[in-house]
C-alpha cells in the first residue's frame, strides 16, 4: 500500500513539472511572437508586412500575419480580445470611428494626432506611434467623363445634379461606426442622391468602371483610383478629417518585450515619415493594379530606403 501511494506521488509530481515546463515554454514562445492580423485593403496589408521584415531584421522576433479583417474588427480584437499586438491605423480613423468622436472635439492649439493618441491611451490603454507620412483621407471621386459632363470640381458642385447620380461604395462606408460615414456626410453637404448603393471593397472599383453608380468614395492614395481613371472632388467644405497614417499599439507592449527585443520601438519607428501620398499610391498601384505581390512589394520599398540589412 506504501508502495502505490509512493508510486502515485512520484506519477503526479511528474505531471505537474511536465505541465509546468509547458507553461514555461508557452510564455517563452509567446515573448518572441509578435501578431499582426491583417488588414483588407493593400494598404495596410503592405505595411504589416513592412513591419515583419523590419522587426525580423532588427530583432530576435518572429512576427505572424493572420488573417485579413475590417478596421473595426481589428480593433476589438486589439483592445477586446488582445489577440494581437498592432496595426496599422490612421489618426482620423482613431478619433472618429474607434473613439466616436468628431474633429470639432479636438481643443484648439493640439493637433488631431495628439488629442487622439492622448484619448485612446486613456480610454483604451492603446496609443500610435510616429506619422508614416501620407494622409490618407477619404475623398469623393466621379469618373472622369462624368466630370466633363457637369464640369465637377467640387463636392459641393454635385449638390444640383444630385438627384440624378447614384452613389456606391464599400459596406464599410455605410455603417453607422464613427461619424466620416455616408449619413452624416451627406446630411452635411446636403446631397440628395437618386440611389445608394452598398457593395463589396473589392468589387467597388468594377462597379463604378461598369456603370452601376457614377459616385464613389475613396482612399487618397489608392493605386486604383488611377485606374479606374477617377476624378477626385475637392472636400470644399472640409468633412472629412485628416487621416495620417501610424502603427496603433497596445500601450504595454514594450514593456512586454524588454528582454526580447528592447529595441523593438525604435524598429517599429523607422518607418516614420517614409511615406507621401504619392509614393503609397504607387505602391499600391504596383500590388492592386499591376498584380505584383505584397512582400515583393514591400521588401523592395525598404531595400531602397536602406532599412534592411
Amino acid at each position: 500500500m506504501k508502495t502505490s501511494t509512493k508510486l502515485l506521488a512520484v506519477i503526479l509530481l511528474l505531471a505537474l513539472g511536465l505541465t509546468l515546463t509547458a507553461c514555461g515554454n508557452d510564455e517563452a514562445a509567446a515573448s518572441t511572437e509578435l501578431v499582426i492580423n491583417d488588414g483588407d485593403f493593400s494598404e495596410m496589408q503592405l505595411i504589416h508586412y513592412m513591419v515583419k521584415l523590419l522587426v525580423e531584421d532588427h530583432t530576435d522576433l518572429t512576427v505572424t500575419i493572420k488573417d485579413q479583417m475590417s478596421s473595426v474588427n481589428l480593433f476589438r480584437e486589439l483592445t477586446g480580445n488582445q489577440s494581437a499586438d498592432l496595426f496599422n491605423s490612421y489618426d482620423g480613423t482613431l478619433l472618429t470611428t474607434f473613439l466616436k468622436l468628431d474633429p470639432e472635439d479636438v481643443p484648439e492649439g493640439m493637433t488631431l494626432y495628439d488629442f487622439a493618441n492622448q484619448e485612446a491611451l486613456k480610454k483604451h490603454n492603446i496609443r500610435l506611434l510616429d506619422q508614416l507620412g501620407n494622409d490618407n483621407t477619404y475623398a469623393l471621386a466621379v469618373p472622369q467623363a462624368i466630370a466633363d459632363e457637369y464640369s465637377l470640381s467640387t463636392i459641393s458642385d454635385l449638390i444640383p445634379i444630385a438627384p440624378e447620380l447614384t452613389f456606391g461604395a464599400e459596406h464599410e462606408f455605410f455603417s453607422e461606426e464613427g461619424s466620416m460615414k455616408y449619413r452624416p456626410f451627406v446630411e452635411f453637404y446636403g446631397l440628395n442622391f437618386k440611389d445608394s448603393l452598398s457593395v463589396d471593397l473589392g468589387l467597388k472599383y468594377a462597379a463604378i468602371e461598369n456603370g452601376n453608380f457614377q459616385v464613389t468614395e475613396v482612399y487618397a492614395t489608392d493605386g486604383l483610383n488611377k485606374k479606374a481613371g477617377l476624378k477626385i472632388l475637392e472636400d470644399d467644405k472640409h468633412f472629412f478629417p485628416e487621416y495620417n497614417g501610424a502603427l496603433l499599439v497596445r500601450a504595454d507592449l514594450f514593456e512586454d518585450f524588454k528582454d526580447t527585443a528592447p529595441n523593438l520601438e525604435e524598429v517599429l519607428n523607422l518607418l516614420g515619415g517614409r511615406f507621401t501620398n504619392e509614393i503609397m499610391t504607387d505602391l499600391t498601384y504596383a500590388v492592386d493594379v499591376e498584380g505584383r505581390s505584397v512582400p515583393e512589394v514591400a521588401e523592395e520599398f525598404l531595400t531602397s530606403q536602406g532599412l534592411l540589412g
